[in-house]
């Protein structure tokens, strides 16, 4: 036996190597199914996973009992849907052939760009949410939150007032000129920045629900980063129920609810934040004092567009319990669960209602 694994120790070492890398990928591999097949479809609740997009992890689950053909088909389209806009929505990065927010920003006072006429149509829908909300949600704001951004990474300081005063010069929504008739975009402040974290990925997943829902597809749930997003209901007619984190111990939940054809997305000062000279700095800013909103711990928002509930989430963190309460009412078909910095809460009659007994 130790003549035998003398005579053959490299091609011994090179099985166990090869073993270890098939462990690994199919340890990190996108696509891990939570159930398995049975003999007439998925088990309700097998799902997928996918690392690589928005910087964040993302999940697809099916209830609907189809064939891993048919799931893995639907798959790949969201996934397609989501790796353009995330490539479009892009603030650090360019890309081959595409004109995206990193090219405009890096053009900031030069000439007009030619973009893709769907990155024109989010531009004017960012425009509609600025005005819906009085300036609260602003994808002009890159300026000052690209200031947020590298203190965050740097983990110990935060910008300096003079800094940020400086910054807030250039956050018009004015300097933004978009041309719809030549698909032309031109920011006219060389020092302006666009930043769409409140409302990108929330834009890209109601596309991709849309179009599943173009195809007949039903009883999914698409989990983008914590932006949930659910395409009917359960075979059986029910919804389903979800947690809503406690930001002071998110390990917990403090509601839970139950949900069906709707979005469900949660803008909170808890997953991303600093801590200088011991205070918590957390990554929503309030354009008017340009420092970390204070008024509540978390925001959570109920509606069918994806997209809207992420914008709304983020506005009505940096908005008193007031002043969101009129912009809600303004609106149809939106819920709310404000958590106060205290720990105490406050929800609309809708939202109440979709408490878990």
């Amino acid at each position: 036996m130790k003549q035998f694994f003398k005579e053959n120790y490299k091609v011994i070492i090179c099985v166990c190597i090869l073993l270890g890398l098939l462990a690994i990928f199919l340890a990190v591999s996108p696509k891990s199914p939570q159930g398995q097949p049975s003999q007439d479809g998925l088990k309700a609740g097998t799902g997928v996973v996918n690392y690589a997009l928005f910087d964040t992890v993302s999940y697809i689950y099916t209830y609907a009992g189809d064939t891993s053909e048919t799931f893995d088909a639907n798959c790949e389209e969201v996934w397609s849907i989501l790796a353009e806009y995330h490539q479009l929505f892009d603030i650090y990065h360019e890309y081959s052939g595409i004109n995206n927010l990193c090219t405009l920003n890096k053009n900031a006072g030069g000439d007009a760009l030619e973009v893709s006429p769907k990155l024109i149509d989010f531009l004017l829908y960012a425009k509609e949410l600025y005005v819906l909300t009085n300036g609260e949600m602003n994808i002009m704001m890159g300026a000052v939150l690209s200031l947020w951004h590298d203190a965050r990474e740097a983990g110990n300081y935060i910008p300096s007032n003079e800094a940020l005063e400086e910054a807030s010069e250039h956050i018009s929504f004015d300097c933004l000129e978009i041309d719809e008739v030549n698909n032309t975009v031109r920011i006219t402040d060389k020092d302006a920045r666009i930043d769409v974290g409140a409302l990108g990925k929330g834009y890209a997943t109601e596309l991709a629900a849309r179009h599943l829902e173009g195809k007949g597809v039903k009883s999914y749930v698409l989990n983008i980063g914590g932006n949930i997003r659910i395409i009917g209901t359960k075979t059986d007619g029910s919804g389903w129920g979800t947690g809503i984190k406690n930001p002071e111990n998110p390990s917990t939940y403090i509601k839970k609810i139950t949900i069906s054809d709707t979005s469900c997305v949660t803008s909170g000062d808890y997953e991303r934040y600093i801590t200088v000279g011991g205070k918590k700095y957390h990554h929503i800013i309030d354009k008017d004092t340009l420092m970390p909103a204070e008024y509540f711990s978390s925001v959570t928002i109920i509606t069918k567009n994806s997209g809207l509930a992420d914008a709304l989430s983020t506005a009505l963190f940096c908005m008193s319990y007031a002043d969101g309460l009129d912009l809600i009412q303004s609106i149809e078909n939106v819920e709310v669960l404000w958590v106060f910095t205290d720990g105490t809460t406050e929800m609309t009659e809708g939202f109440e209602a979709l408490l878990m007994q």
